[in-house]
């Protein structure tokens, strides 16, 4: 890597010393962008040769995770297995109740920070009676993720929300299926028959910076990794207070967020993707406990086993996918569960 990082540094002092020459001698513009076009594509594959390097330093051994976790297939959900908010460990694929959801959501076990968010949000609203006959959730910036299905094939009455068509187009969530473009999006027949799913299922189009205000009374709502696309670390702490007024007093906010493992100081702050913090978790939850509501506990381990300690680049693997490296930052999931005080 030493000696890519230098031949990318000799052909930008050689670019520059040419580009001097090109203008002196009176040559044409269009000549100076074809250089730095030139130079620019050499950047570029010098980059993904670094990509392809330390993917191959640093990812563990397959024993550790090819084919593993094996399915456990008399799991049962547990009666309390997140007594506290957490990051995204290899260690939670482990248990009984893992491959319990996975399996519920048709999902394959793998060691994947997405299947964790959904596992977590479900497990999380189970043991806290929630995902019962006659609940109402709300569900923010669904995408085409399978929450909304499993809620409403289990008797939840479900509104699911997403950005609209040309915010989707915007910001390239329609390339990668991450956006619902309306109900139908949400359908999945193994996980909740038609009849239910018409009955239990509503959608509607919503800016989660400009939550609605008819958008009250639910017994519970959710975000999977939807809150750190609003544009600013400020904005999604604001998002996650103002999803509690869209609950009824008592009501629960699970939301699935990123993380920031190399730095409690510097982070993507405004952008399309933000990491927040421990320092930004912490302020949050000490000013959503002054206004009375309940914040679960967070313990902030990122786990020490070898699948938690590999981090993915771009592009990044199937599995094992439970760090990742973005923008030059070690990022993770972490989930948060906030109950509304109760009125």
């Amino acid at each position: 890597m030493g000696k890519n990082r230098a031949e990318a540094r000799d052909h930008g002092i050689g670019f520059r010393d040419r580009l001097l020459g090109l203008w002196t001698a009176g040559e044409t513009l269009d000549r100076a962008v074809a250089t730095l076009d030139t130079i620019r594509a050499r950047l570029d594959e010098v980059e993904r040769e670094n990509r392809i390097l330390i993917r191959q330093m640093l990812i563990p051994k397959e024993r550790f995770w090819q084919g593993q976790p094996e399915p456990l297939v008399d799991a049962v959900p547990a009666p309390l297995a997140f007594a506290q908010s957490c990051l995204c460990r290899a260690q939670h694929f482990r248990q009984p109740y893992f491959s319990y959801w996975t399996r519920e959501l048709g999902e394959a076990l793998r060691y994947h920070r997405k299947l964790w968010e959904f596992v977590f949000i479900c497990q999380a609203l189970y043991e806290r009676g929630m995902i019962v006959p006659g609940s109402r959730a709300l569900g923010f910036g669904v995408g085409e993720e399978p929450l909304s299905a499993y809620f409403a094939g289990r008797g939840v009455e479900v509104m699911a929300t997403d950005m609209s068509a040309d915010q989707a187009v915007a910001a390239g969530w329609t390339q990668t299926a991450e956006h619902a473009a309306g109900k139908e999006s949400l359908r999945r027949p193994a996980l909740c028959d038609d009849a239910a799913f018409e009955e239990n299922v509503s959608f509607q189009t919503v800016d989660m910076n400009h939550v609605p205000d008819d958008l009250t009374g639910f017994d519970f709502c959710w975000s999977a990794c939807a809150l750190e696309h609003l544009g600013s670390i400020g904005h999604g702490l604001d998002f996650i207070e103002r999803s509690l007024e869209t609950l009824k007093p008592g009501g629960l906010a699970v939301h699935t967020t990123e993380f920031n493992l190399s730095s409690d100081a510097d982070t993507l702050e405004t952008a399309q993707t933000v990491l927040f913090r421990r320092r930004d978790i912490e302020s949050l939850a000490e000013r959503l406990r002054a206004k009375g509501h309940i914040v679960v506990p967070i313990d902030f381990h990122p786990g020490y086993g070898d699948v938690d300690r590999y981090v993915d680049v771009a592009p990044y693997l199937y599995e094992p996918h439970l760090k990742l490296m973005l923008e030059g930052y070690a990022t993770t999931s972490i989930e948060l569960i906030v109950q509304r005080r109760s009125e």
